[in-house]
C-alpha cells in the first residue's frame, strides 16, 4: 500500500495545519489523533476508514464542507478510489 503524502503548512503554538494527499491506493497508516481537529476537504470523494478492530466504513467528503472530531480518534484512512484525495487537517493545540 502506498503512503499518504503530508505537508505541514503551519505549526504555531495554537494550531498545526497539514495538507494530506492520498493517491489512489494510498493510506495514512493506523494512527491516533492526539488533538481535537478539523478536516477541510479540498476534493470531493469517499475515504475508506478502518477502525482498530478492522471494521471498514465509507466516509464521503465534499469540497469545502469541513467537519470536527475530538482527540482520541483511532483509525487508518485509505483511498480506494481512482482519483487523488486531498484535505487539510487543522489540529487545535491545547493552551
Amino acid at each position: 500500500m502506498l503512503a499518504a503524502q503530508s505537508d505541514v503548512q503551519q505549526d504555531t503554538p495554537e494550531v498545526r495545519v497539514t495538507e494530506w494527499r492520498l493517491a489512489p491506493g494510498a493510506a495514512t497508516g493506523h494512527h491516533t489523533h492526539g488533538m481535537d481537529y478539523v478536516i477541510v476537504p479540498i476534493t470531493t470523494s469517499v475515504m475508506t476508514i478502518v477502525a482498530p478492530d478492522g471494521t471498514r466504513s465509507q466516509a464521503p467528503i465534499t469540497t469545502g464542507k469541513s467537519y470536527f472530531r475530538k482527540a482520541g480518534v483511532e483509525h487508518d484512512v485509505l483511498n480506494e478510489t481512482d482519483k487523488e484525495i486531498v484535505f487539510l487537517e487543522v489540529e487545535v493545540k491545547k493552551a
